[in-house]
């Protein structure tokens, strides 16, 4: 399984893709759905996890591409 995928602003302007932990961009695109569809493809290629964050840094969305457990605990 390879890191989950954030979208979050750049400090630059624009949007970046960041693997976790990383400490630099994967990819920086001019707008929010851009970075989106390009983590979408890494995450679902890497069976990780997709997070989308606000502008403001919080959570806006997830999205998982790994192996969940069928049905679901909880």
């Amino acid at each position: 399984m390879g890191k989950n995928q954030h979208v979050t602003p750049h400090p630059g302007g624009g949007w970046q893709v960041k693997g976790a932990g990383n400490s630099r961009a994967t990819v920086r695109t001019p707008t929010q759905k851009a970075a989106i569809d390009v983590a979408r493809q890494i995450s679902q290629h890497q069976g990780s996890e997709l997070v989308i964050h606000r502008p403001n840094g919080q959570i806006r969305d997830k999205d998982s591409h790994g192996k969940d457990p069928f049905p679901p605990k909880g």
